[in-house]
């Protein structure tokens, strides 16, 4: 196994507002030894208070996916989008040549958790775009984004792809890194990796690790599981 990352090591921010688990360096937190994998450089699990939010500010040259966990959020930005992402959606806003955004709590009375995930592009000074998605889950492992967007996926600009796992307690399913680099990162349940070592082979929401490229391990969910899937370039 190429890399692991416990969710009780990750960075963390608390704004009142805010409360965020970095699982690379972000900000003020910073750790040579967590600066990303591969293009994934950010994920930040984040919940908003109540009507709170990130203000309008900007980002370029950076594909940003928003993948709500409960709530929703609300996104607004200067080249016309203004929409609201529920749970189960995924958002994704390539800021290539510049764009200026803000992403608040749709809701004055429930928090709203959400992932915010950075891939650097494998092009830069595209013009700025915007996609937004619900993908209905088919079978154990559905893709959402890809490089080109087919099946209905999101698309990015990045030899980069991201599947959704969903796995019923007592499943067991292989991860295969192909020719990628593997990245899971467990956003709800848990699962045993069964040819780690007994004490590494469990893994909790907010955990995750990395496979290199041709690297396989099966894994048993040990209670139901939802976890992100990357596959990004070796």
């Amino acid at each position: 196994m190429k890399y692991i990352r416990r969710s009780q090591d990750r960075g963390q921010v608390d704004l009142g507002w805010l409360k965020s688990k970095h699982s690379f360096s972000f900000g003020h937190y910073h750790d040579p030894k967590h600066m990303g994998i591969s293009a994934l450089r950010v994920i930040n699990d984040d919940m908003v208070m109540p009507s709170q939010g990130f203000g309008t500010h900007g980002h370029r040259d950076m594909e940003i996916i928003s993948y709500v966990i409960e709530g929703a959020l609300k996104h607004e930005d200067n080249t016309g989008n203004k929409y609201v992402v529920p749970a189960g959606d995924v958002q994704r806003m390539s800021a290539g040549t510049g764009v200026m955004h803000s992403e608040f709590n749709a809701s004055s009375t429930s928090p709203v958790k959400f992932l915010q995930i950075w891939i650097q592009p494998n092009v830069s000074g595209v013009a700025p775009s915007y996609e937004q998605k619900s993908i209905k889950q088919q079978g154990q492992l559905t893709p959402l984004i890809t490089p080109n967007g087919s099946e209905h996926t999101l698309s990015i600009n990045q030899n980069a792809k991201l599947s959704r796992l969903m796995l019923k307690d007592g499943e067991k399913f292989t991860l295969n890194s192909e020719q990628s680099v593997g990245y899971l990162h467990l956003v709800k349940g848990s699962l045993l990796v069964d040819d780690l070592v007994e004490s590494e082979q469990e893994f909790v929401a907010g955990d995750a690790f990395a496979l290199d490229p041709e690297q396989g391990h099966q894994i048993t969910a040990t209670s139901a599981l939802e976890a992100l899937w990357f596959n990004l370039p070796s």
